[in-house]
């Protein structure tokens, strides 16, 4: 088996826009605050080696069950969808309190089941569908945590959130709804491909639309 280095990148990229505001970066942030953040990587670490590994090998092996035409398109609108969540952003429901361990079992633990259906994790699983080599995805899913995660943690506490959140999340929305819509070109007619375009293109609008709107009225 070839170790693919453009697919690990592709991974690693895919999973730190994913991880942006998403809930095991907070989770990251708020376990950062309580215990060192060595201990909170080494387990950030472990939690996604073993979660992910379950991910891609689902994914990897979808497609002996589902024709790789129909996989293709449900990976491409998977990241469109993605990029739709990232713009609404998660919140902690105690996840950080939830678990009673020595520190780093607290945040491997916590970290492995915050991530069972997240959105990082369905990344995973929609990556190794699409291109179907497990170690790569793996690897570069994993590394992607981590990044993303460190990148948490150093907003949060070091740099108290001087870069601005809603930046940093329109700019993981978009890149990922990009991909999105690349993939669908390459199974879809173009005029279908364009009509999904345009209508994401009214739903972003209208959401500016809304914060401005909604915006003045906080600040009142």
């Amino acid at each position: 088996m070839t170790f693919s280095m453009s697919t690990y990148l592709a991974s690693l990229v895919f999973v730190v826009l994913a991880e942006m505001g998403d809930k095991t970066q907070l989770l990251a942030m708020a376990f950062a605050s309580r215990f060192r953040w060595q201990t909170v990587m080494w387990a950030v670490f472990v939690a996604t080696l073993a979660n992910h590994f379950l991910a891609v090998v689902a994914g990897a092996y979808l497609t002996t069950f589902v024709p790789m035409y129909y996989v293709q398109i449900a990976a491409a609108a998977s990241f469109i969808l993605f990029g739709m969540w990232t713009l609404r952003g998660d919140r902690l429901e105690g996840e950080e309190n939830r678990f009673k361990f020595s520190p780093f079992w607290t945040v491997a633990v916590a970290f492995f089941f915050a991530e069972m259906g997240d959105k990082t994790q369905l990344a995973t699983v929609a990556l190794a569908a699409r291109y179907g080599q497990i170690i790569p995805i793996w690897l570069g899913t994993t590394s992607g945590m981590l990044v993303a995660d460190a990148i948490g943690i150093i907003i949060g506490i070091v740099l108290g959130k001087k870069i601005p959140e809603r930046f940093i999340k329109w700019f993981a929305a978009l890149i990922f709804m990009a991909f999105g819509i690349a993939g669908l070109s390459e199974a879809l007619p173009g005029i279908i491909v364009g009509l999904i375009a345009v209508v994401i293109i009214i739903l972003l609008a209208t959401l500016v639309f809304r914060n401005r709107a909604v915006t003045p009225n906080v600040e009142k």
